[in-house]
């Protein structure tokens, strides 16, 4: 009977574990989690003498990987040449890399880790596919033209108080809200 007794109870305790498990932890308040973010990047600041970024690290990786498909992509006077010699083993590949890795486990400790594909509540994934791909193209460019993303120029940036860092975050914001204003019609 207490051998029943015990098997009953694992399996309960089990079944909570389980509950648990899949139950996942709310988000975090955004004032903590923003005094957070500028505490990162002041230890960044100061452990690495740089800030936040991540385009750079994306460029570097189209410039080494275009440059072994076709080296003249990478030939001088070409837009990646400098990247290209300056290869993957840099700061900022690094900082992404171990940004991907926290971020990954971060969801998976918080019970929030699945795949899919988010985007607006009324357009089909067809849709928010093409959205997704249309904005990261948009960003990728204006980062490369603005010479710094979200992270690089706006975060950093203004944390230095460099004028380029207030006014792309301006910008930024601007854009926000006139592509939010063009597509509400779907978040509806």
């Amino acid at each position: 009977m207490s051998r029943k007794f015990g098997q009953t109870q694992f399996s309960h305790a089990s079944q909570e574990e389980d509950t648990i498990m899949r139950t996942p932890r709310p988000l975090w308040n955004p004032y903590v989690a923003g005094v957070v973010l500028g505490l990162g990047l002041l230890a960044t600041f100061i452990v690495t003498g740089n800030g936040y970024g991540v385009t750079g690290a994306t460029t570097l990786a189209t410039a080494a990987v275009a440059g072994r498909i076709d080296p003249a992509i990478v030939a001088q006077h070409t837009y990646l040449h400098g990247m290209f010699d300056v290869g993957l083993n840099r700061w900022i590949v690094w900082e992404v890399v171990g940004l991907a890795i926290g971020a990954l486990i971060g969801s998976v400790l918080a019970g929030r880790f699945k795949f899919q594909v988010d985007g607006p509540t009324q357009a089909g994934r067809s849709l928010r596919l093409v959205l997704a791909l249309a904005g990261g193209i948009a960003a990728g460019f204006g980062a490369r033209l603005a010479l710094g993303c979200t992270s690089g120029m706006g975060l950093s940036g203004s944390a230095t108080l460099a004028a380029a860092g207030f006014l792309f975050l301006i910008g930024f914001f601007i854009a926000g809200i006139v592509f939010g204003q063009m597509t509400k019609g779907l978040w509806k």
